[in-house]
């Protein structure tokens, strides 16, 4: 789960660490009125979308007047803001976030995530803030600082100053950076998160560091022990089909291809969307209907696949083991006909009940093509697509 930057520095807020004064706005009356209530001479109108790289797409714009805050709210609020995590489609502006100006003198970026490899959490440091992690770690590796903690310890004193030289804070700003460092540890831990990341932190020019943006992935499998991280979700920032798939259990995620594919099991998904790209063409989703598959979930499924009308042709491709065979072949035979379905059906079961599966499809008077092996399967709704 994402939430937005104003969202972020609330919970970074909660932990002791410091952030610019901001507002978050609905309408551009709002965003003027938060302007007038901050006081000062300059703001930052800044657009709030589970995306990064918004300065990029001219999601960012300072401010000197009201004038100027009433006329990027305009222009920002309701845009449909691309940026090189949006996609080329973009993601449309529904929030925005009014904050104080900073006084800038460095950017710098630190990250708690974490490290499968170590099995620990790395906290992960660079002098080049502002910039795209990424292309840091691609073209200057050694501008990136790692310290990985151990999770009976915590971050230790060591560590955080180790971070801090390493980054370049000046000695007299140290302390307030390695407090930061920890600060953001415990928070990464006592939230459940995946990710929790500012960039740029900052070095202002009386010598304070403060968090210019936040950015948190929280584990969605530990959200029923943090309800008021629940209650910052956006869903008009997620996929309505995938919101729909996740109130029936299934694990559903759009692509750009033409052929909706229907799994139980997350590798036998991947195996199958690597599959129709062997064979020529490119898959419409990831969908995994588990181990407990129902026929109204088999039902809700082909529902969902069948209403991206980019969707040629369906591939169905089970593997029986706690799931029988004939339990989703009675699924896709009354989705078939509560859908009306009218695009190609390619089946492939394997496994427990495959006998009797399949007898149910010859049975069922419907137009569906079987397969026994995953290529055959490929092959045929490739072909039946074409």
């Amino acid at each position: 789960m994402k939430i937005h930057e104003y969202q972020g520095k609330e919970i970074l807020r909660k932990f002791g660490v410091a952030t610019p004064r901001g507002v978050p706005c609905f309408s551009v009356d709002e965003a003027v009125k938060a302007a007038e209530q901050l006081g000062g001479k300059i703001w930052v109108v800044k657009a709030q979308i589970h995306a990064g790289g918004r300065g990029k797409g001219g999601g960012v714009k300072l401010a000197k007047s009201l004038d100027e805050v009433r006329a990027h709210a305009t222009a920002i609020l309701g845009m449909q803001l691309k940026t090189h995590q949006t996609g080329p489609e973009g993601q449309k502006v529904r929030r925005l976030l009014i904050e104080d100006g900073a006084d800038i003198q460095k950017e710098y970026y630190v990250a708690a995530l974490t490290d499968r490899a170590t099995q620990k959490v790395a906290i992960m440091a660079s002098s080049e803030g502002g910039m795209d992690i990424e292309e840091v770690a691609h073209s200057t590796p050694e501008k990136i600082i790692k310290v990985f903690v151990d999770p009976l310890v915590g971050l230790t004193d060591a560590q955080a100053q180790e971070l801090a030289d390493g980054i370049g804070v000046p000695a007299a700003s140290q302390a307030q950076a390695i407090d930061t460092f920890k600060k953001l540890y415990t928070c990464y831990m006592e939230t459940d998160a995946s990710l929790a990341e500012i960039n740029p932190l900052i070095l202002e020019g009386n010598g304070n560091i403060k968090a210019l943006d936040a950015k948190f992935n929280f584990d969605a499998n530990a959200l029923y022990r943090q309800q008021e991280i629940v209650a910052y979700r956006d869903l008009d920032e997620e996929d309505a089909d995938e919101i729909e798939a996740s109130k029936f259990d299934l694990a559903y995620i759009s692509l750009d291809g033409n052929i909706g594919c229907l799994v139980n099991g997350a590798g036998l998904a991947m195996a199958t969307m690597d599959t129709i790209k062997l064979f020529g063409a490119e898959p419409a989703n990831f969908l995994d209907v588990g181990g407990g598959a129902t026929t109204e979930k088999v039902t809700e499924a082909f529902k969902i696949m069948l209403k991206n009308t980019k969707v040629k042709g369906i591939l169905v491709n089970i593997f029986g083991g706690i799931m029988k065979c004939d339990t989703i072949a009675n699924g896709v035979v009354t989705a078939a006909r509560e859908t009306h379905l009218a695009v190609p059906l390619v089946v492939r079961m394997k496994g427990t009940n495959e006998d009797l599966g399949k007898q149910i499809l010859a049975e069922s008077g419907l137009p569906i093509i079987t397969a026994d092996t995953m290529a055959e399967a490929a092959t045929k709704i490739v072909a039946a697509v074409k």
